[in-house]
């Protein structure tokens, strides 16, 4: 893959015209991408502020439900009241970024290479349905995504283990995770690229479990390299064994710490573009978990010292994030994997078209069937703690794993915080894994 910055070969280029890049992004196709509500926000019959969402009515709401959703407000799991659409305006210098490098990226020969990408959105023009890459350059736009800007601290982020069923939680977890991008940065020092960087790293996810005992000071490292062709490096620690060890790239695929969701699945996606076979599927209006924080009914549970509180949960289970969803645009991709011996079949990705984050997602197993809905709650920045006010950085804030096999979930509640303290670089690497907690 063509390196940071680096002149494209000529070769290089004409092998990505050849892959198919349909037209260059102009300044009208930038605008309609970053601000999609500037005429207009979506509508569809019924669908208005207030409006509940159950059992009784889903039937008129199908055409703005993704089949997960749809499935749950059927069998009545929950009901969902929509919330006016907003925009979620991102960071001037993302927007800024995307103008300057309009044109100029192309996808490669292969899926896995891109050709020419500085930073901002790589590919801000309308997806094309007869343009074959059209999902593959989806998924670039979501990899190199203004989600969590170039460092952000998940601290505290509080996950349950819950029965569907009987709505026990079987277990609690306490983690915090840090986000530290090394490559296209925008808004914190240093711009653009951390330095040194001999392994050229894109990216890097560190985590580390506080509570409870028994697996207090696991922690994972996931680093992400520049050329996405290059396998991930994942590192784990267990606190009982006191040693890292290295995880095979199946393992990213096990349930993590025995919850419902695997490390590919962080994020709606957390992966290789190159793992992956990418389809477009089309753009349409649905129902997504976007909202502001501070307006919710939030829970009483976690007294934070700042007053922080968490969004709150509620339906079957309370497997579902008491939020409020927005008629949204949105592109509809589907992922399958390479490796034949995948647990998963194909995702389906919902992904909300002005911020390129994957807040729904739809998981079958390797017979086809529904698996697990994956929904990941998206607040404005501006609605949530001070520090994070004018970021023009989108917030993830709530999840859920829905195994609507096993009947089970996984929840988790967020205090993000855009903070470059609390991501020092220093975090990012195997001798700090073994320095203990």
């Amino acid at each position: 893959m063509i390196g940071h910055f680096a002149r494209p070969s000529v070769i290089a280029v004409a092998l990505a015209c050849a892959a198919g890049t349909l037209h260059a992004a102009t300044e009208a196709d930038i605008e309609k991408s970053f601000f999609p509500y500037k005429q207009g926000v979506p509508t569809a019959p019924g669908v208005t502020t207030g409006t509940s969402i159950n059992k009784g009515n889903v039937a008129n709401f199908a055409g703005v439900l993704d089949p997960g959703m749809q499935r749950f407000i059927q069998e009545g799991a929950v009901e969902i009241t929509v919330g006016a659409t907003t925009s979620f305006d991102l960071n001037k210098s993302y927007v800024d970024a995307t103008k300057e490098n309009a044109g100029k990226v192309k996808v490669g020969a292969k899926p896995g290479e891109l050709v020419g990408y500085v930073a901002g959105r790589p590919f801000p023009e309308e997806p094309d349905a007869k343009d074959a890459r059209a999902g593959e350059k989806l998924a670039w736009n979501f990899r190199y995504g203004m989600n969590w800007g170039d460092g952000l601290a998940i601290s505290p982020f509080y996950w349950k283990y819950r029965n569907m069923d009987s709505g026990k939680v079987e277990r609690n977890i306490l983690f915090n995770f840090h986000f530290i991008k090394y490559t296209h940065r925008l808004n914190q020092a240093p711009v653009p690229e951390i330095a040194p960087n001999p392994s050229k790293l894109y990216r890097a996810t560190y985590v580390n479990v506080q509570e409870p005992q028994d697996v207090k000071n696991t922690q994972l490292l996931i680093q992400r390299y520049e050329d996405d062709l290059k396998q991930d490096d994942a590192y784990l620690y267990l606190g009982f064994q006191r040693r890292v060890r290295r995880l095979s790239t199946g393992q990213t695929t096990d349930a993590f710490l025995g919850s419902d969701i695997m490390i590919e699945d962080f994020e709606g996606y957390n992966g290789r573009i190159s793992d992956m076979n990418w389809k477009y599927k089309g753009t349409a209006n649905i129902l997504m978990p976007f909202y502001n924080h501070n307006d919710m009914k939030l829970s009483d549970e976690y007294k934070e010292p700042d007053g922080y509180k968490y969004v709150a949960f509620g339906g079957q289970g309370g497997c579902f994030p008491n939020i409020t969803w927005q008629l949204r645009k949105v592109h509809i991709v589907e992922s399958s994997p390479v490796d034949p011996n995948h647990p998963v079949s194909r995702r389906v990705h919902y992904m909300d078209a002005q911020t390129s984050a994957m807040s729904e997602t739809l998981v079958y197993d390797r017979k086809g069937d529904l698996w697990k809905v994956f929904m990941l709650g998206m607040t404005h920045p501006d609605s949530h703690l001070a520090k994070n006010k004018g970021s023009g950085i989108v917030l993830f804030d709530a999840f859920s794993m829905i195994d609507v096999q096993a009947k089970h979930c996984t929840t988790g509640q967020f205090k993000g915080q855009l903070d470059a303290q609390m991501v020092p670089v220093s975090l990012f690497n195997v001798q700090n894994m073994r320095g203990g907690n």
